[in-house]
């Protein structure tokens, strides 16, 4: 459980982060929501509908790779606080098709904290089965935080 509003700096961090992911203009095209639950941790509440659907009638891989590289980068970002990370690469494995409904996409710090960091995440359906997974390695950029008016918003809110 994240720490009460104004506890510490990590929790002014981590509300930050919840600003900037709120602020991509990405975000406008989904029904999501990100929590950081923790250092290291994160949640994102993703509504499936059928405009993210394949021709099949299931959510097209692009929409797994969305909600696993952000639910893996936001966990390793809870580690930064000065830099916006970058997906250097990201490994996804498909178990079953998300026919919709909501998904949580729930993400995890694995290892390393200075230039090159690991995070996994992984994807629960409705009925709470695993619908896939992926792992992902994020570095430093050289964009400062506070230089991003979503993170900057985020904080103002907190500080409020």
């Amino acid at each position: 459980m994240p720490p009460e509003a104004g506890s510490d700096s990590a929790s002014l961090h981590w509300r930050a982060l919840e600003g900037l992911y709120g602020s991509a203009p990405i975000n406008g095209l989904f029904e999501s929501r990100l929590e950081i639950v923790g250092e290291g941790l994160s949640r994102i509440h993703f509504d499936v509908t059928p405009a993210c659907f394949h021709a099949a009638g299931a959510a097209h891989g692009t929409i797994y790779f969305k909600m696993l590289d952000d639910a893996a980068f936001y966990a390793a970002n809870t580690l930064v606080t000065d830099r916006f990370l970058l997906t250097t690469s990201f490994n996804l494995f498909f178990s079953r098709p998300i026919k919709g409904g909501r998904v949580i996409a729930e993400g995890r710090w694995v290892s390393g904290r200075r230039r090159v960091l690991v995070a996994e995440s992984r994807l629960i359906d409705e009925d709470g089965e695993e619908v896939g997974r992926g792992t992902g390695t994020f570095q430093r950029s050289r964009i400062a935080l506070s230089s991003l008016d979503g993170y900057n918003a985020g904080l103002r809110a907190m500080l409020a």
